[in-house]
């Protein structure tokens, strides 16, 4: 699938490579072009040596994600057949974003709803900014979410928050979803962008294979979709003790340096 959109914009700078969702018009919302981009495009980083994190967020000014845009329920989303054609470019999305070799955080400020939930429960490290609120508002629209798109959200929150959050459709705010283990931290809003570019390059300096094979074994512990093989994970891990890097590492510690890490 090779489709683009103007909605989703990409910016790589210092090894950090920023998805920008930008459909101020709908609040943010996801729609259908923006759907079917999101894989080819994340296809594209993960080809990009240049790129070495990355952090899917909201445009400045703008939430992260309102979920999907609602005006097309009526429209693409009018049929089963549509329905399913709907679900299916979620769920390829949401396994691209899974499955993409580099580390994704989704930096998450504003309103994280449905499938902006979906979106971030598919990244591997959620950080919010105070003031962020997040739900599910499914059982008010009548959608049905099928179980690869419930099973990152289940593995993001335990069985029982996802209970709640499916039956009720209440909202939460950032303390409760990071109570919740949604996000990991809870930033102030005023340094949030800021801190972000700060963790955001802390990550990308770190080695690349080791963060690779730590990804893929995090994946299959946490029993998320398409997850690598045992075999598989253990063949990564050991990739990184014939690296180059990890010559670099060692060098780095003995000499206390700060290490540079090519990915090599």
């Amino acid at each position: 699938m090779n489709e683009s959109t103007s909605k989703l914009h990409t910016v790589i700078a210092e090894g950090v490579a920023r998805v920008l969702i930008d459909n101020a018009e709908r609040r943010n919302a996801f729609d259908f072009s923006m759907w079917r981009a999101l894989p080819s495009l994340l296809a594209a980083l993960d080809a990009d040596s240049s790129a070495r994190v990355v952090v899917l967020t909201g445009a400045p000014g703008l939430p992260f994600c309102s979920g999907a845009d609602i005006s097309e329920f009526s429209t693409v989303r009018a049929t089963a057949e549509g329905g399913r054609a709907y679900e299916e470019a979620n769920v390829e999305a949401f396994d691209a974003l899974s499955r993409l070799g580099k580390p994704v955080i989704a930096a998450i400020s504003g309103f994280c709803m449905g499938g902006g939930m979906g979106l971030a429960a598919a990244c591997d490290l959620r950080i919010a900014a105070q003031g962020a609120v997040f739900g599910i508002p499914a059982g008010r629209l009548g959608v049905g979410y099928p179980p690869v798109a419930m099973s990152y959200v289940v593995a993001a929150v335990g069985a029982q928050t996802a209970m709640d959050l499916f039956f009720t459709a209440r909202r939460i705010d950032a303390e409760e979803a990071r109570a919740a283990g949604f996000v990991s931290r809870v930033l102030p809003k005023e340094e949030f962008d800021s801190a972000i570019g700060r963790i955001a390059k802390g990550v990308a300096a770190n080695a690349p294979l080791t963060l690779r094979a730590a990804k893929a074994a995090i994946r299959r512990a946490a029993g998320l979709p398409h997850a690598l093989s045992a075999q598989e994970c253990e063949t990564l891990a050991a990739a990184c003790f014939d690296s180059a890097d990890y010559a670099e590492g060692r060098a780095a510690f003995l000499e206390k340096r700060e290490p540079k890490f090519t990915g090599a």
